[in-house]
This record gives structure tokens, sequence and C-alpha cells, in this order.
């Protein structure tokens, strides 16, 4: 029994662990977001976005609210967006996306992971040209050309609508994300549930690494994603 119980509570912590780190990202973005656009998601679509989201991720009401009530009170650190590109083991591409309130830190670890992992930093614009950076919605539907009718009507620049096994997914440039958003809401009903409802990269085209590179690759998201700073890692490796 107590080794059985040891691998347990080291599984509980480890669990745990994650769980903390997913609350904190998610609290740091939701601050962020309420506190440059205002704290009313009904005003602030980005924040009810990104509300949603951490929902799905199940993360607890309380610390939601906290992340809330600290944009309302105008004080907190000061933290910005900071976005660094390069290479990773085997050659793919890379974007990781941050939140910093201490540059030189958060350029200094992110370098480390790149280092310690034979990957590559480079320079902005060294691979963002090769994702196209776009909002996405996907629910569930089947009347696509009813959808595109909808977003063409709200002019909003849409680029790309699909329909597969029940579901639509919506493309159009993050630029876009509040206008795509209200025409969708417009057309189905503010209740609408979206399955995803989220501004990312998607790569123009992926690719596989050598197998021998797929360890070091593995190693190299986990230490991005363990890093308080890091918000997002988008890659074009097939894996």
């Amino acid at each position: 029994m107590g080794r059985a119980y040891q691998n347990r509570k080291e599984s509980m912590a480890k669990t745990s662990d994650a769980k903390a780190k997913v609350y904190s990202k998610y609290g740091r973005e939701i601050y962020v977001i309420a506190k440059n656009g205002g704290t009313d998601p009904n005003g602030n679509l980005s924040l009810r976005r990104i509300i949603d989201n951490a929902k799905k991720d199940q993360v607890p009401a309380h610390v939601i609210d906290k992340a809330i009530k600290k944009a309302e009170g105008g004080g907190g650190e000061d933290f910005v967006p900071a976005r660094y590109e390069g290479f990773t083991p085997g050659g793919g591409n890379v974007i990781v996306d941050c939140l910093t309130d201490n540059n030189t830190r958060t350029f200094n670890d992110v370098r480390l992971c790149f280092t310690k992992c034979k990957a590559k930093i480079g320079t902005q614009g060294t691979v963002s040209h090769m994702f196209d950076h776009c909002s996405v919605f996907v629910f569930k539907g089947d009347d696509e050309d009813q959808v595109l009718e909808a977003m063409l009507e709200a002019d909003v620049d849409v680029t790309d609508v699909e329909s597969e096994d029940g579901m639509i997914t919506v493309l159009s440039p993050h630029t876009e994300y509040s206008k795509t958003r209200n025409a969708l809401t417009a057309l189905l009903g503010d209740d609408i549930e979206f399955e995803v409802d989220a501004i990312t990269f998607i790569p123009q085209t992926t690719m596989s690494i050598p197998e021998d590179d797929k360890e070091m690759f593995e190693k190299f998201i986990d230490m991005l994603n363990d890093n308080d700073d890091v918000q997002n890692v988008y890659h074009n490796v097939d894996i």
C-alpha cells in the first residue's frame, strides 16, 4: 500500500501543479484583457471569449472573479505581450506568446528553453509569415451557405466557412474577431454555444520531424508550457 499510495500522491501532486499553472495563465490573461478593454463581458467580447474558454477548462469561478476584480481596482502588475519565434528541434516553426511584467527575464527564460533543447530562436517575423493569425469559431450546424451569407451581409472579411460532421467552422482574420462573433450571434442567437471560440495561429503547412528529434521536441514544448509567462505555443509540427 505504501508504494501505491506514494505513486497516487505524486500523481495527484502533478495534476494539482498542472491545474495551478492553467489557473494562473487564465487569471493573468483575464486580468490583462479586462484591464485594457473593460470588465463587462457584454461590452468586451475578448473578455467573454477568455472567460468561456476558462470555464471549458474547468477554471474555478473564484479565479475568474478575482482576476476581474483585480482589473476593476486599476492597480496590480503591468503585464505586456511578448512574442518570440524560431525553430523547434527537428526544424519545425514555432511561435511563443507571452504576457510578462519583465521582458528581460522572459526573453532569457524562453531563450534558455531553445538553447537546452537544440532549438533556434529567431527575430520577429522569422516564421510568423508561415502562419495565419485567425479568429476561429466552431459550432453545431450544417447550413454553411446561410452562415457565409450572414458573414458577407455583416461585411466580415471571412476567410473560410466549412461544414463537416454536423459542425461548422468559420475562419476570419484576427482583426475581424468582434465583427465575426457579433454576426454569428445575430444569426444564431446570444445563447449559441461555441465548441471553439479563439484567436490563434494556424500553420499554412505542417511537417514531420525525424524520429530522433521527437523526444527533444516534446521536452521543448513542455519546458515552454511550464514557464509562467508563456500563454500559448503554436507550431507546425505534425505529431
